[in-house]
């Protein structure tokens, strides 16, 4: 299991509670980690999408500013 720098890992036991960030990456042998209390760690997951569609969000013109400059719609 390759862990990468800055990486958040949290335990999958909800009455621990853990959570870690790595300093320094590495490789693991085998499995995820372990914490503790003995449970398998997970990577803590931000979902990246809201920020990665942002860029195709077009803004309507206005119908004041469209109507303006002379632009109609059908």
């Amino acid at each position: 299991m390759l862990m990468k720098a800055r990486e958040r890992w949290h335990c999958t036991n909800p009455a621990c509670g853990c959570q870690v960030v790595v300093e320094i990456g590495g490789e693991v042998e085998g499995q995820h980690p372990r914490c503790a209390c003995g449970q398998i760690m997970e990577r803590k997951y931000a979902s990246r999408v809201f920020a990665y569609l942002d860029f195709l969000r077009v803004e309507e013109p206005d119908a004041a500013q469209t109507e303006s400059h002379g632009i109609h719609h059908a």
